[in-house]
């Protein structure tokens, strides 16, 4: 089933059905954990009450983004071999987590990263220190996460307007705010469990799918794959990427840094270890949630090589998105409008869940941190604390809209004044053939003078 690079793929009304019914579904497991928020510990933590199989789950939720599921399997369908290592990375930086972090953050029975930290230093320099890095980490997450959104439905339901996806961006906030001010943490981790399911379910059926089409031959996969690209058999393996140039070389030895070290660091994944009841639970929760990712990053590596032999990496850098239109295009090669919408959803729902991650952190870092050990000097009340922390929620998704609205008007300014935009081209899409020049003719000789 071909599909034309277009502005929507897919039919908008079934597109449109499928989302609802996945908001209405976390929205309700939102107001059923509404009632049990009565003090900080059930807001920030849950309560701890979270067994290590249920946060696991929820980690790995929390974790795979839209970046894990639509970002990585783009760059597999248009760098091959060198796409996949992003993969690799993120999951040996789960081992760093669970050999290092999950014990002894537990152990501390606190609330936020400030607090390790504020054990063995000075509190106040601290606490101000570790607050700015989690929101700005937060807040550059929670931009990258509504912008995706509102390019996936534009690809879906045919938004091409500015004022259309800035209404896409507009309700993704609203959800964010009310998932955090009235669900906490433990109506998050709900959601979380829910959108890791759902994500894990439909990663692995469109897996299935694709191998059924190679006859469930991972080598017959790649061959079929190569043949498709321009660049042959280098999909395959390292250095269409990666490898080019010393420069190139570094710079994966830098991505290679950031990807493993930087999973230790994010203030989501942190914050959800204090969600289980000991440093046992917590381990198992990184067990399960190594598990969740790594068999997810294989399906991506499937999903990836498929979307490069079935639809084509030309397509793919045509459509509305580029790479990250390549998991949707694939659904829809392979199971229609109905895959597609399914596909789509699960990938709006693991937008929402995770920007309600970040917001949570975010708001608790605030009302923990910054109002209750630096302004208060550690003598907040619980209930003053929990309001900062809601009141804080509505801020940052009220901030993260404007900042992404501004974003796209910026984007598209050139094109409302009537000017052609010039999207940049990503280094993985050098090896592509490029068209010829026509040669330009040669220079017509000046006319003789004349002799008379």
């Amino acid at each position: 089933m071909p599909v034309a690079a277009a502005e929507r793929v897919g039919t908008p009304a079934l597109n449109f059905a499928i989302f609802a019914f996945f908001v209405l579904v976390t929205l309700v497991i939102v107001v059923m954990a509404a009632g049990k928020n009565k003090s900080t510990t059930d807001y920030y933590a849950g309560g701890r009450a979270f067994t290590g199989w249920q946060n696991g789950i929820a980690l790995g939720g929390d974790y795979l983004s839209a970046a894990s599921f639509l970002g990585i399997a783009g760059i597999i369908a248009l760098a091959g071999y060198d796409g996949f290592l992003y993969s690799i990375g993120f999951l040996v930086g789960w081992l760093l987590v669970l050999l290092l972090v999950s014990e002894p953050l537990r152990n501390t029975g606190r609330y936020t990263m400030a607090d390790v930290i504020d054990l063995r230093m000075r509190a106040v320099p601290v606490r101000a220190a570790a607050a700015v890095s989690t929101l700005t980490v937060s807040l550059f997450y929670l931009l990258a996460q509504m912008a995706g959104a509102g390019a996936l439905v534009s690809l879906l339901l045919g938004v091409s307007s500015t004022a259309g996806q800035d209404i896409v961006v507009a309700v993704v906030g609203l959800l964010m705010i009310f998932y955090v001010m009235v669900g906490g943490m433990k109506g998050t981790t709900w959601v979380q469990i829910v959108k890791a399911s759902i994500l894990a379910a439909g990663a692995a059926v469109t897996t299935l799918w694709v191998l059924s089409r190679s006859g469930f031959s991972l080598p017959a996969l790649l061959h079929h794959a190569a043949a498709s690209s321009p660049a042959g058999a280098a999909v395959l393996g390292p250095g269409l990427e990666y490898g080019v140039s010393t420069v190139s070389k570094f710079d994966f030895i830098s991505l290679a840094v950031a990807l493993v070290l930087g999973t230790a660091g994010l203030p989501h994944v942190l914050m959800r270890l204090y969600t289980v009841p000991n440093a046992r639970e917590a381990r198992r929760s990184v067990v399960w949630t190594i598990w969740l990712v790594g068999l997810f990053y294989l399906c991506t590596l499937v999903l990836g090589f498929g979307a490069m032999w079935l639809v084509g990496g030309k397509q793919i850098e045509a459509a509305p998105g580029g790479g990250d239109s390549a998991v949707p295009l694939l659904a829809y090669h392979l199971g229609g409008t109905v895959l597609l919408g399914i596909v789509a959803a699960v990938a709006f729902a693991t937008i929402l869940a995770v920007v309600a991650g970040l917001t949570i952190t975010a708001s608790a870092s605030f009302a923990h941190d910054v109002y209750a050990g630096v302004l208060r000097k550690g003598d907040a009340e619980p209930a003053d604390e929990v309001r900062v922390a809601r009141i804080t929620a509505v801020v940052i998704g009220i901030v993260a809209v404007i900042v992404v609205l501004l974003g796209i008007l910026i984007w598209k300014a050139p094109s409302l004044l009537g000017q052609q935009t010039v999207a940049p081209v990503e280094e993985m899409n050098d090896y592509a053939p490029k068209p010829e020049t026509p040669a330009k003719p040669a220079p017509k000789p000046p006319p003789k003078p004349s002799n008379q």
